[in-house]
């Protein structure tokens, strides 16, 4: 089966899969995805295989085969698993969960090699561009530096007590981060390198940018650059577009009817695929914050979606 160049993959409370061709919004392949519903979806460096997150397990998935069976599983959490993400050469895998874990996985033997404890549900887990820390949100608010060469946590913040964070971000040069929680509001910080190789949080702005949940905030990607943008998909049925420069509202974006869950940048940023409660997922062309493909064929909500339409990066 020849590899697409560009893989999108949505999922859904219907429990399964589905891979579109991007341009013209065809369904060429459904995973079924019984044991649970999926929370989150993300396509390993190589283009090789998709990771899938559900209630305790997280699968993965050639994305190049016909088979219905995931490749390998890890099974280690025990409750719903809410962010899965890779290394940059793709060796190792992290996660976290509502069973109030970090973990970092051996791809290839499905063995937990590490394990952080962060006293509460884990709602977000990214890893700075660094390579070197994972930075998680959880339900109770904390936000949390993992340094992985030091196996602990260095750093700690609370931006508002009580309140999930629901969603992180990092600029991809490693220069900011953003933070969303349940009362619509995003805490941006810059990221300076602190003494030896502790990176530290200096505030920046505050941003009420919806009224409702944020479900997701995603930075854009480098290839955007000059410009910066912050998306923000929210419950209340609208994607916003924030210029990082002054975070000021750019676009928009509306034609969802229910939740927006979930979000992803093409690769030059140019493109924005969401994905939502009214069971669609659609294409965004940023310069005019129009609807140009809506993606049909989810029975239910649309709660996750992954897109890579970059070069693969080549293990190393």
């Amino acid at each position: 089966m020849a590899q697409p160049s560009v893989i999108l993959a949505t999922a859904s409370y219907d429990h399964t899969i589905r891979f579109w061709e991007a341009k013209s919004g065809r369904c060429y392949r459904t995973i079924q995805y019984p044991d649970s519903q999926v929370n989150r979806l993300e396509i390993t460096p190589d283009k090789r295989f998709l990771a899938a997150a559900g209630n305790s397990h997280i699968r993965l998935f050639d994305v190049n085969s016909n088979s219905p069976q995931p490749v390998i599983s890890y099974d280690s959490h025990t409750s719903n698993v809410m962010a899965v993400g890779f290394h940059c050469d793709g060796n190792w895998m992290y996660s976290g969960s509502e069973d109030g874990t970090v973990r970092i996985w051996d791809l290839r033997t499905a063995t937990c090699q590490r394990e952080y404890e962060s006293r509460a549900a884990v709602n977000t887990v990214v890893l700075h561009p660094n390579q070197k820390e994972l930075i998680s949100g959880d339900q109770n608010g904390n936000i949390r530096v993992w340094d992985l060469a030091a196996n602990s946590c260095s750093c700690e913040l609370v931006p508002e007590v009580d309140t999930a964070v629901r969603s992180l971000t990092v600029m991809w040069d490693g220069s900011m981060v953003v933070a969303a929680n349940n009362r619509g509001t995003c805490y941006v910080w810059r990221l300076l390198k602190g003494t030896q190789t502790i990176t530290s949080f200096e505030p920046l702005h505050k941003l009420q940018a919806h009224d409702g949940y944020i479900l997701k905030c995603l930075l854009s990607p480098e290839f955007c650059d000059p410009n910066r943008y912050l998306a923000t998909a929210s419950s209340d049925h609208t994607v916003k577009i924030w210029n990082v420069d002054g975070f000021k509202l750019e676009k928009t974006l509306v034609g969802h009817q229910r939740w927006v869950w979930d979000c992803v940048f093409s690769v030059d940023g140019a493109y924005l695929i969401t994905a939502s409660s009214d069971t669609t997922a659609r294409l965004w062309t940023m310069s005019t914050g129009e609807a140009i493909r809506v993606y049909q064929g989810h029975h239910k909500a649309t709660v996750c979606c992954a897109l890579h339409d970059g070069a693969e990066s080549a293990p190393s």
